[in-house]
């Protein structure tokens, strides 16, 4: 049944992307673009997905369940560290780059795309890269911290 529900999930966020225009890297750069032609569609089509999401996000955080009772753990929402800073960095440098994040990337990687080939194969490195930079940051962080005082 998780499988199912997570196919439907997955077809309804696919649906949602491809029917907003945001599978397009041009549509997303000209969100970015404040100084130019400005395109508000990105605004439009985050504030459906908060509507959309808010009440399940609510109902799970109350309760701390799901709808078929699965417990629920909720990331610690305070902490700022040098990883999530350094992972929001490359995540906005890369969609900032391309226009495109991994939820489209996927998508518009069946319409053979090179760019998308670029931007999922790039993803993959990053995504295999990944314990190995958070290691290095957690080594690096003491001496950041230590050189400031």
């Amino acid at each position: 049944m998780r499988a199912v529900t997570a196919l439907i999930a997955g077809l309804l966020f696919g649906g949602g992307l491809l029917l907003s225009g945001m599978t397009n890297p041009a549509v997303v750069l000209a969100f970015l673009d404040v100084s130019g032609h400005w395109n508000p569609a990105l605004a439009f089509t985050m504030t459906g997905a908060i509507a959309v999401a808010m009440p399940a996000f609510l109902y799970v955080r109350r309760g701390s369940r799901t709808l078929r009772g699965e417990p629920v753990t909720l990331p610690n929402r305070t902490r700022i560290d040098a990883t999530l800073v350094t992972g929001s960095t490359v995540f906005g440098i890369g969609w900032g780059l391309s226009g495109i994040c991994p939820g489209p990337g996927i998508i518009i990687l069946a319409g053979g795309s090179v760019q998308a080939f670029v931007f999922v194969a790039a993803m993959a490195a990053g995504m295999l890269a990944s314990p190995w930079l958070g290691q290095l940051t957690r080594r690096l962080a003491p001496v950041v911290t230590t050189a400031k005082t």
